[in-house]
Parts: C-alpha cells; sequence; structure tokens
C-alpha cells in the first residue's frame, strides 16, 4: 500500500498529517461511540455547568474516562488531586480504583467540594475519597511531612495556574518512580501560543510547559486533548 492510498477520497496527505479538528459533530459522534456517563455523573455534570463558569471549569467526559483509564492501566492505589472544583474528576478516578484505594483531593473552598460530597457517596466510593481545604501550596507541605516520599500512584493537577509549578515540585517527591502526574489546560486555549497574550495564567502554563520538556528527573507526553493534558512520567531511580 503507498503512502497516497492512506488518505480518503478528498483529504489531503497534509490534511492527514495535521489531523482533525473536534468540531460539535465529531465531538457528537466521539460521543455516540462512547459508554454515556451514568446517572450520577450526569447530574453532577449538569449541575456544575449552571455555576459561574462552571463550563468552562469542568473537564470533557472524555478526559474523565481518560483519568479512570489512566488509573486501571497503572493499577494506581492511591491518587492526589490538586483542584476539585465539584469533584467530576474526583467521582471518575475514585471509581476506577480498588475498594481499598486513596484519593486525597485539594481545593481551597468547601462550598464546590461540597456539591460532590453527595454523589461520591451515591456511587458508594466517599469512603474512598478524603477532602482537604486550603492553599493546596500549604497542603502539599503538610502531605510532604504526613506521608513517606513515593506514597502516590498518580497525582492530578487541574488548579489555579500560577500554582503549576510549585504543584510540580512539591508534589514530585510524593509520587512513586514510575508514577504518574498529570496536567490539565497546558495549551490554555490555544493562547500559550499566542505571543500577544502575557496575563499572569498564560505566561505560568508557557513557564510549565518549559520546565517540564528540559527537567530530567521525568518523561513527558503533551497530547492535545480537550484544553490540553500532559502526562508525567517519574523516572524510576
Amino acid at each position: 500500500m503507498n503512502a497516497h492510498s492512506c488518505a480518503p477520497s478528498g483529504v489531503s496527505l497534509h490534511t492527514m498529517a495535521n489531523q482533525i479538528s473536534a468540531d460539535t459533530a465529531l465531538l457528537d459522534y466521539v460521543r455516540e461511540i462512547s459508554p454515556p456517563d451514568d446517572a450520577i455523573l450526569t447530574e453532577l455534570r449538569d449541575l456544575t455547568v449552571e455555576l459561574p463558569g462552571g463550563r468552562t471549569m469542568l473537564l470533557m467526559p472524555e478526559q474523565g474516562r481518560f483519568l479512570a483509564m489512566l488509573v486501571q492501566l497503572g493499577q494506581a492505589r492511591s491518587i492526589l488531586e490538586i483542584g476539585t472544583y465539584t469533584g467530576y474528576s474526583t467521582l471518575c478516578m475514585a471509581r476506577a480504583l480498588p475498594s481499598d484505594g486513596r484519593l486525597v483531593t485539594c481545593d481551597v473552598d468547601s462550598k464546590w467540594t461540597d456539591i460532590g460530597v453527595d454523589h461520591w457517596k451515591r456511587a458508594g466510593v466517599s469512603d474512598r475519597i478524603e477532602v482537604r481545604i486550603g492553599d493546596a501550596r500549604e497542603t502539599l507541605r503538610e502531605l510532604r511531612e504526613q506521608e513517606h516520599e513515593n506514597s502516590f500512584d498518580l497525582v492530578f493537577v487541574d488548579a489555579d495556574k500560577t500554582g503549576y509549578v510549585e504543584y510540580f515540585e512539591n508534589s514530585l517527591p510524593l509520587v512513586r518512580p514510575g508514577g504518574l502526574i498529570v496536567f490539565d489546560n497546558v495549551l490554555f486555549f490555544g493562547r500559550v501560543a499566542d505571543p500577544e497574550h502575557q496575563d499572569a495564567d498564560t505566561v505560568a502554563i508557557r513557564r510549565i510547559n518549559r520546565l517540564l520538556r528540559t527537567d530530567d528527573r521525568v518523561d513527558i507526553c503533551v497530547l492535545p486533548l480537550a484544553d490540553g493534558m500532559t502526562l508525567v512520567r517519574k523516572k524510576p531511580l
């Protein structure tokens, strides 16, 4: 088979090389061929999108399933989440844990995490979830004092963007060798590629992206999924 035979009729090789952009129709198709969220996840999504900024801050369903798959593939038993919001991602990951697994989730305001608590209980996973309220920088410092190093299998970071570098540096010692740190919003609405955007959040995302690219303690994979996700694997000792 030659290269030209790989391209469907009417699709150029240049387009094939750059793949696709996911418009509404294509996303609808993806969701048509994917397992749907169940009633509890759907209800939590519906509540969240009605909140101020909720539609922007909520993960796509595909991201939730991706995180759950990472938990299962890595056979994770201990997860740290930085940025809970209403707990949609928390629920996706907690369900993927074994029954004796543990998820520590951090947020600055309990009014958001309280929305998720009832849904976690109804899903039967609330006993796996520990909520810590306060500045995540301080929470991470406390965890480093209270927990032994290498105590988490996976960390998911989806909080204030200006804190990403600190969250990385303070969570890396907590992750076991071979474990993952997953960063959300690493493409930040496409602003990272536009030098005209010099707001604090965009600058902070560029900073963590540069740091991860050159940090010899980790291996990374940047995925153009949703608003961009980076998988960061802590190298074995």
